[in-house]
């Protein structure tokens, strides 16, 4: 198909939890968003299998602008318990149902570059054809934004990785392991691990904060503590009461940004559910350590800290990441210089636009400008809702078919349709 041409209104590159809603929502409005992308594949094939979703039911909504797919509507057609914790498996089915529902004609295609065109946007397929937007919303999610410590630098992947590398904990049974980081996915990675038959130790260079348990470990069950689960925010990101402010990004956007930084920084401190340490059981904790160097050991990987020298069979690093807009390797030079960016975050203007006109930031590339809830699932419906108000409306349409994709896109197969278990 190289050499091909063909021109669309709006394209969405991911096919997560936000490129999904927003596309949604865009349609709604009759602009004809084209979504690139495997269908919940982040979630997919970097996050472990067993793994719990930290967010509460009701701020793990994906948005369609008549809420007729929520999770709720899914659970109550699929057998699913709002009262347990959400597995990321269902989560998935979830992002999968929603998908099927209202983008059915999700490209599967991967974008491989976008530069800057007279009249908006040249993007770039990974069969080579070629397409002009007038729009484009980056919706990737955190791929390639894993941070990787300088310690590890040197140290080969097979021996030590990010956690996000693996969708199958279980390959580690009988392996000794050491678990970097104190937070949600580092300690719900150890807990897993250890329930795989692995040797796990978590470091940290303080202690692991259980979010819900008091202290001295016991659970909060004071008036204190049912008063603020009264009083929690939606979502539940961040202390009481800057959880509240979470909750409305367009005012965060207009914090200073000193003070907007140190607002994120508080409310997405390193943090774990308190539901995961009754888990921990066979995992050692090791915290208040410095890592000062590590090196490959034959087959095995040294760690100096600050205590001595550990040896491992593996390290997982559970370290979060770290947002730069230039490790997605999907942008021109030129069109790249031209996004205004403090330290990797693309600054954004209302409806998530960057400096490029038309040129959209969405998920944790706008925690910059619009605050903590970015990082999570439930700043999705406002995004959605924010990215569709700038754009001119128009009557709203039918979901393109597959006879009109054929003529815009050529033959494109149709998505695989994952029946829940």
């Amino acid at each position: 198909m190289s050499g091909q041409s063909s021109t669309c209104e709006a394209v969405v590159v991911g096919a997560g939890p936000y490129g999904l809603s927003v596309a949604a929502h865009l349609r709604h409005a009759g602009i004809a968003a084209h979504v690139f992308g495997q269908p919940m594949a982040f979630w997919r094939n970097n996050m472990p299998r067993g793994m719990l979703m930290r967010s509460p039911w009701r701020a793990t909504h994906l948005s369609d602008p008549d809420s007729a797919l929520s999770l709720d509507a899914f659970a109550s057609a699929h057998g699913v318990d709002p009262k347990e914790r959400l597995p990321l498996e269902a989560f998935v089915t979830y992002g999968e149902w929603f998908q099927q529902h209202a983008v059915a004609d999700v490209d599967r295609r991967s974008v491989r570059r976008i530069d800057a065109a007279r009249d908006g946007f040249r993007l770039t397929l990974d069969d080579g054809e070629v397409l002009n937007s007038d729009r484009v919303i980056i919706a990737t999610g955190l791929r390639n934004q894993e941070y990787r410590p300088l310690p590890f630098k040197d140290v080969p992947a097979t021996l030590a990785s990010h956690t996000s590398a693996h969708s199958d904990l279980s390959v580690f049974r009988g392996k000794r392991v050491a678990v970097i980081g104190r937070g949600q996915s580092a300690c719900e990675s150890a807990a897993l691990l250890a329930e795989s038959g692995a040797e796990v130790e978590i470091i940290s260079r303080g202690d692991i904060h259980w979010l819900g348990i008091s202290a001295n470990g016991a659970s909060r069950r004071t008036l204190s503590r049912r008063l603020r689960e009264a009083l929690a925010s939606p979502s539940e990101v961040g202390p009481f009461p800057l959880s509240w402010l979470v909750e409305v990004p367009g005012v965060v956007r207009h914090m200073p940004a000193a003070l907007r930084e140190g607002f994120s920084r508080r409310c997405l401190k390193a943090a774990a559910s308190g539901w995961l340490k009754p888990r921990f059981a066979k995992v050692r904790c090791n915290s208040g350590r410095t890592i000062l160097g590590a090196r490959a050991l034959g087959d095995r990987v040294a760690l100096d800290l600050d205590v001595g020298e550990r040896i491992f069979d593996r390290v997982l690093l559970g370290t979060g990441y770290r947002v730069d807009i230039a490790r997605l390797g999907i942008f021109s030079p030129q069109l790249l210089d031209r996004i205004v960016c403090a330290d990797g975050s693309p600054l954004l203007r209302p409806g998530f636009e960057s400096s490029v006109p038309k040129l959209h930031f969405v998920g944790s590339y706008a925690v910059k400008s619009f605050g903590p809830l970015l990082r999570f699932i439930a700043g999705a419906p406002y995004t959605a809702r924010a990215i569709t108000e700038t754009a001119p409306r128009r009557a709203p349409q039918q979901q393109a078919g597959p006879a009109q994709r054929e003529r815009v896109f050529g033959s494109v197969a149709a998505p695989n349709v994952w029946t829940p278990r």
